[in-house]
């Protein structure tokens, strides 16, 4: 693989689902990344402390609570804000209380800043297949 990527991977607000962030660590390191989980009930700030640290390359944002999208708003500006121009935001899980339509949600966290969000139930392949093919140019290279 090229260049190792660094990832910083948590859990946003006050969600404490600890499998999921495990699972993701494990398929993201076992992918090639280098990942950085800052772990559970994560505020904002550890996430871009964390990314300026290591010189990261996504952050990417957990949330099965529900409640991801009032943790996340404004996510984008307080990264801007701290030099992370370069940084891609990614999210997924159940990041909105009860059922709505997915591209209304879509559209909110794009509006948001997030260059990936993702729904209940996508696959850890789909996942290292987008990072692939936004961190490296030819990612069939990194493959």
């Amino acid at each position: 693989m090229q260049d190792k990527k660094t990832i910083v991977l948590g859990v946003i607000g006050s969600d404490c689902h600890a499998v999921g962030n495990k699972i993701l660590d494990h398929a993201l390191t076992e992918s090639g990344f280098n990942v950085v989980n800052i772990g559970v009930m994560s505020p904002q700030e550890d996430f871009i402390n964390a990314a300026i640290e290591t010189d990261a390359d996504v952050i990417m944002v957990s949330s099965l609570y529900g409640h991801g999208e009032i943790d996340c708003r404004g996510m984008k500006d307080k990264c801007l804000e701290a030099g992370l121009e370069d940084v891609l935001l990614y999210v997924g899980g159940n990041i909105v209380v009860g059922k709505q339509e997915w591209k209304d949600v879509k559209y909110r966290f794009n509006a948001m800043g997030f260059d990936r969000i993702y729904p209940p139930g996508t696959s850890l392949e789909r996942a290292v297949e987008d990072l692939r093919a936004d961190l490296y140019k030819d990612h069939r290279a990194a493959v």
